[in-house]
């Protein structure tokens, strides 16, 4: 390591933790000093991650040979996804774990790949619109869904925000989602538990909150390990 190189990777790490802790700052904050006004701006959050953990039932059925009748997303928060065929204990996981994954790969593009963020926020735009229109359940689903779009069709276009945004929306979603993980995956568990009869719902629980933490560990050793390729 050549001093250029040892200043290069000191800079974009320590800008990456400088970007994480301000995020995860904001986001905590609010949560848990915003009261009722913290609430409705995370709002927004709340129906990005039912919009994650349906996309991805959506996608495990599709992956494994189903299909996808409908998606629905509620004004609490709550969602469901209608799916046929397909293999069904991928498609229950494909919720709570699909989601991770999701929020992870944003995270992920936005502190590194400064070059993906653009495109990366139009291919969330695409998978939004693919779920409000081809998936159609409810004006509101559409409706939400077509709002998110044009929202970050704009950052993407218009501004040069598009990075912490995306780091935003990966990161809010990670700790979402370790938060909820014993109310929001509540169905899907215990669906899961009816199919994988070897272990109760609450094990599951643990395990799979267990995979999610290690799949946020590995993202994070990814992000600061030392190989060049930080775009900044």
């Amino acid at each position: 390591m050549n001093i250029v190189q040892s200043y290069t990777y000191m800079h974009m790490r320590n800008s990456i933790i400088i970007r994480m802790i301000l995020i995860l700052a904001l986001y905590f904050g609010i949560t848990y000093f915003g009261g009722h006004i913290g609430r409705k701006i995370l709002y927004p959050i709340r129906l990005f991650v039912t919009f994650l953990h349906e996309f991805g039932h959506a996608i495990g059925a599709v992956l494994t040979g189903g299909w996808v009748e409908e998606v629905q997303i509620n004004h609490d928060g709550s969602g469901w996804t209608r799916t046929a065929n397909g293999n069904r204990p991928i498609t229950i996981m494909g919720g709570y774990l699909g989601s991770a994954i999701f929020g992870n790969l944003l995270f992920y593009i936005g502190a590194k790949w400064k070059s993906l963020v653009n495109a990366t926020l139009l291919l969330v735009v695409v998978s939004m619109l693919v779920t409000g229109f081809y998936w159609f359940n409810s004006l509101f689903t559409t409706s939400i869904l077509v709002g998110f779009s044009l929202a970050l069709c704009f950052i993407a276009l218009k501004t040069n925000i598009g990075r912490e945004v995306l780091m935003f929306l990966g990161l809010a979603s990670i700790m979402y989602i370790i938060q909820d993980f014993n109310v929001g995956p509540s169905s899907d568990l215990a669906a899961y538990a009816d199919v994988m009869v070897i272990l109760p719902a609450n094990v599951w629980m643990y395990i799979w909150l267990i995979i999610v933490v290690f799949l946020f560990f590995i993202n994070i050793r990814l992000l600061l390990k030392n190989d060049y390729t930080y775009e900044s």
